[in-house]
């Protein structure tokens, strides 16, 4: 499944009249920063596969900056760990040497070996010129995880490496599927379907127009907890059904891209920022919830390291000047949660799920929405 978002099946958030802040770019989307491509390869199967209890519902998401490169190129990043039951490879190399190379990717729990493993390939064959023999060159992908045991048969692993591969190829610009699609196929938010979601603002600076992109995979947060728009939500829709009761056991990846030319020490500051979006629509951030962010520029391209001259040219944005963007950053964030709900839809339910997982519907939702004057 590619990852074009169908205008006529697909609702965001702002098609409900919710009423979010600030400039979005023409997509609302992480594909608004120029050079960012995203690709899905998305399993959902109401039927085991011969010798399995549950069905398969997962997949793999890829975002790649730079994607129209033929080498490798450096991204300076940095990473935030809000609450650490969970995992995002690469990242200790990013806070130490403050870049990234390679696709970003997210998948199920169980599937990160198999990811990194197929990433690293598909980045031999791809950037052949660049990873010979004689170069020594290593290559550490940034994979990160969710976890979707419950509507996805996780232990059958069915990931493999052309799943990995068919999203990396799938990778383009343009509008973004969101809910249940790639990494986001099998997850739950606040008991209600989750999954992947995207926006992104545009904001002023120093005279010209920055963008900053958010992609989530939305798999956390407890039915009571969820907030919308300063709304408690949460609080009116339960229901008395099994996912209502359901208590924090998820995880969120939070996947900043910009074209601000920052530096790594700005980068974490800014992926810092995205504990206070999530934390908008209600989550403290539960001890069983792997809350992993990532922020990227892709401002200020080098050569790799073995290739660079001994001193750098970096352009950095001032620190004084960056409270503007910390809050697009956090309203992007807030705003992809909830577009990964809205777009979502039930799954699970057959004879052979423990669980039938609802989408949130959008008349109960507006009509709480209207209760407080919303």
């Amino acid at each position: 499944m590619d990852n074009k978002r169908k205008t006529v099946s697909q609702t965001r958030a702002r098609d409900l009249g919710l009423p979010f802040k600030g400039r979005t770019g023409p997509l609302n989307a992480i594909t608004d920063v120029a050079g960012i491509a995203v690709g899905f390869h998305t399993i959902s199967e109401d039927v085991p596969r011969p010798g399995r209890k549950r069905p398969v519902r997962t997949g793999v998401t890829a975002i790649l900056p730079h994607a129209g490169s033929a080498v490798p190129i450096p991204v300076y990043a940095g990473v935030h760990r809000f609450n650490g039951n969970g995992e995002m490879t690469g990242t200790h190399w990013i806070e130490d040497g403050g870049f990234f190379l390679g696709p970003v990717m997210i998948t199920n729990t169980h599937a990160v070996g198999m990811t990194h493993h197929a990433t690293i390939k598909w980045m031999l064959e791809r950037y052949a010129s660049t990873y010979d023999s004689d170069n020594f060159l290593w290559i550490m992908p940034v994979v990160a995880e969710t976890y979707d045991g419950v509507l996805n048969d996780i232990n059958g692993q069915p990931i493999g490496e052309a799943e990995v591969r068919a999203a990396l190829d799938a990778a383009s610009g343009g509008p973004v599927k969101e809910g249940n699609c790639g990494g986001g196929t099998g997850m739950i938010a606040y008991g209600f379907k989750g999954g992947t979601g995207t926006a992104s603002r545009v904001v002023e600076f120093g005279g010209r127009d920055y963008t900053i992109g958010t992609l989530v995979q939305a798999n956390h947060g407890q039915r009571d907890w969820l907030t919308i728009c300063g709304v408690p939500v949460g609080e009116h829709m339960r229901d008395g059904t099994p996912q209502s009761q359901m208590q924090e056991r998820g995880s969120i990846i939070v996947v900043i891209a910009t074209d601000l030319p920052m530096a790594p020490h700005q980068l974490q500051r800014l992926a810092r920022r995205a504990s206070i979006g999530i934390g908008r629509n209600g989550t403290p951030g539960g001890n069983n919830s792997g809350d992993i962010f990532l922020a990227f520029s892709t401002a200020n391209p080098q050569p790799m390291a073995h290739r660079a001259p001994p001193r750098l040219a970096l352009e950095i944005v001032n620190d004084e000047m960056l409270d503007p963007v910390y809050l697009a950053t956090v309203d992007t964030v807030e705003e992809a949660v909830v577009n990964a709900m809205i777009a979502a839809e039930d799954s699970g339910g057959t004879a052979h799920d423990r669980f039938k997982i609802e989408a949130i519907r959008h008349e109960p939702l507006l009509e709480v929405m209207r209760k407080y004057g919303r």
